[in-house]
């Protein structure tokens, strides 16, 4: 069997400069991204049209090497933040840089070529996949589509993928269905892994698996990007495993940022409500700790993008909202993300009034004092 490589053959892309400049900046800079859609529909007679702020004004920088973790409910634009970072959706303004390349507005064959460096690993492995199309086509379509390699040296290259990914030379020849589907997801990462990129946005890459398998692809994960350098931006909605392998994380809500912190911060004292409440969801393997824990259950759905509230676009669900005595600020004015601690930026009015709370300390399983009722805030 060939042993892996880690640059397609031929005419691989040239290695990025190492001077100290690229070294001290991130690999990937988001600046003020909104991404809209227009949604037209009919009502009766009438016509409606209706704008959908799907992503409103996320900001993150990824350094290379390092992985970020987006998290938020179905409908809170992480999926839709992961697509327009590698342009698979075109933004409708702000700023993405990679490598210290503007690319949100890159078009044509320099956005085709530039595609070789970053790459996205989908959510269901099953329609990810072409199905009339063996795995060695599968693997070797993103060298035939950038014209990399001669036919022997794709073959090659096809071998060393899925050697590195753990499947069989024997995988080659058969087709998507004769899988199941750790070992789909296998192949797509493979694929993804084609062209020696140096971003991959993971959406949801564990999420359609088996809760026996998904250990499994989190190690691989980890493995690959230790022995290929990769940089990792992975949408996730499951907690506990973002915590594993993300070095930084950022909460979404409704197309925003609401909280951002290196992973042990954020898991050790979370500072915004809606952060909270998704921990205290997350159980904690002791009994003990477990035991004197409280849920915090967010009351009706996540918002339509379409129609958003006003001001805080949290607080028609915020549990610290009504704690408060639903002060105006909330309905009235938009948090800013601003830093509450040193790198933990944090978009709530009232974060002084988290820190230390039963809320914040049961969420993380630390040990609560006695309650002491929050008082209400100013109108």
């Amino acid at each position: 069997m060939t042993a892996p490589t880690t640059t397609p053959p031929s005419t691989a892309a040239e290695p990025t400069p190492t001077g100290d400049a690229t070294a001290d900046r991130p690999l990937l800079k988001v600046t003020d991204l909104h991404v809209d859609f227009d949604v037209r529909g009919r009502i009766g007679w009438g016509a409606t049209h209706e704008v959908v702020r799907a992503v409103d004004g996320v900001s993150l920088a990824v350094a290379r090497g390092r992985t970020l973790g987006l998290v938020g409910e179905s409908g809170s634009g992480k999926t839709t933040t992961g697509r327009a970072i590698v342009r698979l959706l075109d933004p409708t303004s702000g700023s993405i840089a990679f490598d210290g390349q503007e690319i949100a507005d890159l078009r044509g064959e320099p956005l085709r070529q530039l595609r070789q460096r970053f790459q996205m690993i989908f959510q269901d492995p099953y329609s990810s996949l072409n199905p009339r199309m063996t795995v060695r086509s599968i693997v070797e379509e993103p060298l035939d589509v950038h014209g990399i390699g001669s036919r022997l040296e794709r073959a090659e290259r096809v071998v060393a993928l899925l050697d590195l990914v753990g499947m069989s030379i024997q995988a080659a020849d058969r087709f998507p269905h004769e899988f199941s589907g750790g070992q789909r997801q296998r192949i797509g990462i493979a694929r993804a892994l084609a062209l020696n990129p140096d971003l991959i946005v993971a959406d949801e890459p564990i999420s359609a698996l088996d809760v026996s398998i998904r250990a499994q692809i989190l190690a691989l994960l980890e493995r690959l990007q230790a022995d290929l350098g990769l940089t990792y931006v992975v949408v996730a909605h499951d907690l506990a495993i973002v915590r594993r392998i993300s070095d930084e994380v950022a909460v979404m809500y409704l197309g925003r940022i609401v909280e951002q912190a290196p992973t042990a911060e954020l898991y050790r004292a979370p500072l915004h409500p809606y952060t909270i409440a998704l921990l205290s969801a997350v159980p904690i393997p002791d009994p003990a700790i477990q035991a004197r824990r409280r849920r915090i259950i967010l009351s009706g759905e996540i918002p339509s993008p379409a129609q958003p509230p006003s001001g805080c676009h949290f607080h028609t669900r915020c549990w610290l909202y009504q704690r408060l005595g639903e002060p105006e600020r909330c309905r009235a004015e938009r948090p800013p993300l601003q830093a509450a601690g040193v790198d933990h930026p944090v978009a709530c009015h009232f974060v002084d009034r988290i820190d230390g709370s039963v809320e914040q300390l049961q969420a993380v399983g630390r040990a609560a004092p006695s309650h002491t009722p929050i008082a209400p805030a100013p109108r």
